[in-house]
């Protein structure tokens, strides 16, 4: 599994596993949870993708019950902040908000290392652009939760080009990813100006909902999703792994987010490394998701 340097001394695997929905399994033992992370390690996939909010702000909690030194030490949590929703610990919010003032990251923080029985978040996650974010408080607080080596790296996720300079703009700190959503289905990164951004930086960016969150294997899709199915045949893997490839291919470093309960699934999460995609078959599959040909 090839690897990816986001700092000098913070690197992901390419491949991500994301645990979204970790507290959806009927299963949430620390034997289980146990079992999928050691199915990504066998593949070299070592970085794990949580937030705050997953699973009613439980799912950090699942992880952390999960993980002993030894498993802790082979793998890079990624979490994220900002989100507050009437859940949880949150319950008594009147509303779903963003908050990023230093106060509330501080908790949230702490929150987390407590949750995930860890001493350190290897990447921590801005998650929402937040229409009332100060740029200088939360850069400082960024900084300083890197300087205290609670965190070893920063990002934010769902951030548009302005949005990361306006925060960046205020930290001493590079923010070292953005996570946005990309796939067949959701393929305007592409053009928008949000991968070309990243790429001319050289930024890795972490791709959520690689598979459109099913749709691509939906009736409606019918044209892609028999198209991603024969490439799939021809190559000895599944559609999942040739939608997933497809993103490999592009030249900006691109993380894809894979998130599943079943264990058969994570095993064959690395194939996607496997398949091969050339120029022309990476424009058909574009063709299709754009249901017509480039202009």
């Amino acid at each position: 599994m090839d690897r990816v340097q986001l700092t000098d001394d913070v690197t992901l695997s390419r491949l991500v596993y994301g645990m979204w929905r970790l507290g959806d399994d009927r299963d949430t033992s620390p034997e289980h949870v146990r079992a999928k992370i050691e199915s990504c390690l066998d593949q070299g996939i070592t970085t794990l993708d949580q937030a705050d909010i997953y699973g009613g702000y439980m799912a950090e909690e699942i992880l952390g019950n999960a993980l002993t030194p030894a498993l802790r030490n082979q793998v890079e949590i990624v979490t994220k902040c900002d989100i507050v929703a009437p859940a949880g610990r949150h319950a008594a919010a009147r509303v779903k908000h963003y908050d990023t003032t230093r106060k509330h990251i501080r908790q949230s923080v702490d929150a987390s290392l407590r949750l995930m029985k860890t001493d350190r978040i290897d990447l921590l996650l801005i998650h929402r652009p937040d229409p009332l974010m100060d740029h200088h408080e939360t850069g400082q607080t960024l900084d300083d939760l890197v300087n205290a080596g609670k965190v070893r790296a920063v990002g934010v996720s769902n951030f548009r080009p302005w949005d990361w300079d306006l925060l960046q703009s205020a930290m001493d700190s590079d923010l070292a990813t953005n996570q946005i959503e990309i796939s067949l289905s959701h393929h305007q990164p592409m053009t928008n100006g949000d991968l070309a951004f990243h790429q001319r930086l050289n930024h890795a960016v972490m791709a959520w909902s690689p598979l459109g969150g099913g749709s691509l294997f939906a009736e409606s899709s019918a044209p892609l999703r028999d198209r991603l199915n024969r490439i799939a045949q021809e190559q000895d893997t599944d559609a999942a792994a040739v939608a997933v490839a497809w993103l490999l291919r592009h030249p900006a470093t691109i993380l894809p987010v894979l998130g599943t309960n079943t264990l058969s699934r994570i095993a064959t999460i690395s194939d996607a490394a496997r398949v091969q995609i050339d120029r022309q078959t990476w424009f058909e599959l574009y063709t299709l998701a754009l249901g017509h040909e480039v202009p």
